[in-house]
């Protein structure tokens, strides 16, 4: 399992740029909002935290296409579903291992990105814990997607269009908890512990989901 991990962390960080690649769409996406809302510095820091989180979204959704793409093209995938390992193990390790090459470099650089949007510190920590908590939910959501599009010649948009709606729950409690903890009088704990329990959720039922469909595609 380890020598998988490392594999597959080193295939997300070569593969089409990588982690550079998340970030530098991510700084794009939070970069031209105040060029958009005017110099209203108020208003930058109030939107500040659902502007990073849906930043932190749509960049953790570039790769996604491309987390079974190299067992497909290598062959390998028929190896993995023989395997004695259980299948439903060996997404859920890929899906960590795509999670720290793509997804754990957004939450790093999330604080630098908070203070374009003249965010104080406490809105820039709990963003921050929020992005932490919450965007493996995303990945786990995303292999299903993935699974079900591994076949498709063009399956990146057709993985982004399946897997959006799923995220909505995501966006909204990683926000409302990062909101919660800088205006109030909602408490922040209790949205929080509602994101972690979806990441849990989906910890369980995406690699499930999409070790299911990876056999069908097999078929």
């Amino acid at each position: 399992m380890t020598a998988l991990f490392l594999r597959d962390l080193r295939l997300s960080i070569r593969a089409g740029g990588g982690a550079l690649i998340g970030i530098l769409f991510f700084l794009t996406v939070v970069a031209v909002i105040p060029f958009g809302v005017g110099p209203d510095l108020a208003l930058l820091s109030r939107i500040g935290p659902a502007i990073v989180w849906i930043g932190a979204l749509l960049a953790a959704l570039l790769g996604l296409d491309r987390l079974f793409q190299a067992e497909r093209d290598d062959g390998s995938l028929d190896l993995m579903l023989m395997q004695e390992t259980p299948l439903v193990l060996t997404v859920f390790i890929k899906c960590a291992a795509h999670w720290t090459a793509t997804s754990l470099p957004l939450v790093i650089a999330s604080p630098l990105l908070g203070l374009f949007m003249n965010m104080n510190e406490t809105a820039i920590g709990a963003t921050m814990l929020t992005l932490f908590v919450g965007s493996p939910a995303i990945t786990f959501i995303g292999a299903v997607g993935a699974a079900v599009a591994i076949a498709l010649p063009r399956g990146g948009l057709l993985v982004s269009v399946l897997i959006l709606p799923l995220t909505i729950p995501v966006l909204i409690f990683g926000v409302s908890a990062s909101y919660a903890a800088v205006v109030g009088p909602a408490p922040f704990l209790p949205p929080f512990l509602i994101l972690i329990a979806l990441t849990l959720f989906f910890a369980v039922i995406g690699p499930a989901a999409a070790a299911l469909a990876l056999r069908n595609t097999a078929d």
